[in-house]
């Protein structure tokens, strides 16, 4: 399956326009594949995101596999300081 990033095309928050950024960034460097999901664009994207997170107020980015949950940028953020990328991912 592969790593699925939920994003949004439209948001006012620079922080979290950097933060999608740079996920992809990382992803795209290490060559992991990865599909994104804009739920700007999709309503049951974004429920379907909020239902993987097991939370009803997630926001993105969001990260899974298939549909297991794998974290969001601050779990990507420390997994990938601590070199843990790939087990994070479920790689």
């Amino acid at each position: 399956m592969p790593v699925k990033v939920f994003y949004s095309s439209v948001s006012g928050s620079l922080e979290l326009k950097k933060h999608q950024q740079l996920i992809m960034s990382i992803l795209d460097s290490k060559s992991i594949p990865y599909d994104l999901v804009d739920i700007a664009q999709n309503s049951d994207d974004k429920d379907l995101m909020r239902k993987i997170a097991g939370n009803p107020t997630a926001l993105p980015p969001q990260i899974c596999n298939g549909d297991v949950y794998c974290g969001d940028f601050a779990a990507f953020e420390n997994a990938v300081e601590m070199e843990d990328l790939e087990q994070f991912l479920k790689l």
